[in-house]
């Protein structure tokens, strides 16, 4: 057996460690710091106690608040003339997976040349990059300790991915005080994420033992936490608890990959500007049906993993996981894909172009047509 196993970030969990920041700050000899985040960060008024404890340290701030849903090549681009002209040395990251990715892509462009583009696929970013401080604000995609940042490329109408172990946050303050704010809806959404990240990566092909004990760890988590963090936004041990599980997970498919969920929702985002958790979780169940007979095993491991009840047929147990997937997605007040705005006429184009997204190489049931997107497509709408 043998096998590889990466983990980079310097990780402070709890409530209360945000007040660590200029610590970390000071600690890297920062002088010009970018802190990167969107308007709901600040609407929120998370960005204040962040800029506050930022201003601690001492440092000249530059800030860049125009983060969007699914960042494009455009915006990293933007945000890299002015962290370049401002001579920033290190960056603040604060919010979900938008934020936290774009700022990975910034901070590509500091120290290696050309433009975000020509660094799309795996291990593409030769230079090292600057101290980056991930600070967290759902749970959900991970992106805090994970070397992948995914961004559209909307010449060619893609979401693609930068992978690169460079890129992985330097350093991870995960305060679950910061989650709950979080409207109920996006808490539902960014959580059915991180179990996706979860289901998926435990089935990749590219699993090993320490990839899988993370998934169904980070799995337990967060399908014990989910529901009461959706009811209750100010229930702190389901927070908490929350933002450990998609730590955990991400531990696991940053390793593993993901597979035909990602495939699917990355085109979703690509062509309707879909956001990534909602897209992911409406056709999770469906893809996990899809992919049961080629890992039966492995999906009554899932399905025991969250208390099911297995009647000891695999035939049958191999589709217990898909049919809770299913019901958590209704009780959770998941959208369809037509409730969120995709027409029937759609799902052909959408199909043809999962085809192409490389993640496919990860999932365990190889040679996807385009007639089986379809179907699961179908399921979905």
């Amino acid at each position: 057996m043998g096998f590889n196993f990466f983990v980079q970030s310097n990780i402070r969990f709890g409530r209360g460690v945000s007040e660590e920041l200029p610590q970390i700050i000071c600690g890297y000899g920062m002088k010009n710091v970018m802190v990167v985040y969107d308007q709901g960060v600040k609407a929120a008024g998370i960005s204040e106690k962040v800029l506050e404890q930022v201003n601690k340290a001492g440092v000249k701030v530059t800030i860049f608040d125009k983060v969007i849903p699914n960042p494009t090549n455009e915006i990293v681009e933007e945000a890299a003339v002015i962290a370049k002209k401002a001579e920033i040395d290190g960056f603040v990251a604060v919010g979900g997976g938008s934020s936290i990715d774009l700022a990975k892509a910034i901070n590509v462009l500091m120290t290696n040349p050309g433009s975000i583009g020509q660094y799309g696929g795996v291990g593409m970013v030769k230079n090292p990059v600057l101290p980056l401080i991930a600070i967290p604000t759902t749970a959900g995609t991970s992106s805090e300790i994970t070397n992948v940042s995914a961004l559209i490329d909307t010449e060619k109408v893609i979401k693609y991915v930068v992978i690169d172990n460079n890129i992985t946050p330097s350093d991870v303050i995960a305060d679950p005080e910061f989650t709950v704010t979080m409207p109920a809806s996006v808490t539902a959404a960014t959580g059915m994420d991180a179990i996706t990240h979860a289901v998926e990566s435990y089935i990749s092909n590219m699993a090993t033992p320490l990839s899988e004990y993370n998934s169904l760890k980070g799995l337990q988590i967060i399908y014990n936490n989910l529901s009461k963090a959706v009811k209750n936004g100010n229930d702190m041990d389901a927070r908490e608890q929350m933002m450990l599980g998609c730590i955990i997970t991400g531990f696991a498919f940053s390793n593993a990959n993901l597979g035909l969920v990602h495939a699917i929702a990355h085109t979703l985002s690509a062509h309707f500007k879909l956001a990534h958790g909602m897209a992911n979780a409406t056709v999770l169940p469906y893809v996990m049906e899809f992919n049961a007979e080629s890992c039966p095993e492995k999906m009554v491991e899932l399905a025991k993993a969250i208390g099911l009840a297995t009647s000891g047929n695999i035939h049958s147990d191999k589709y217990l996981l898909s049919k809770e997937l299913l019901k958590l997605t209704k009780d959770l007040e998941i959208k369809t894909l037509s409730e969120q705005g995709i027409k029937e006429e759609d799902l052909e184009m959408l199909a043809g172009d999962v085809l192409h997204e490389p993640v496919l190489n990860f999932n365990p049931r190889q040679n996807v047509t385009k007639e089986n997107v379809m179907d699961i497509l179908r399921k979905a709408f």
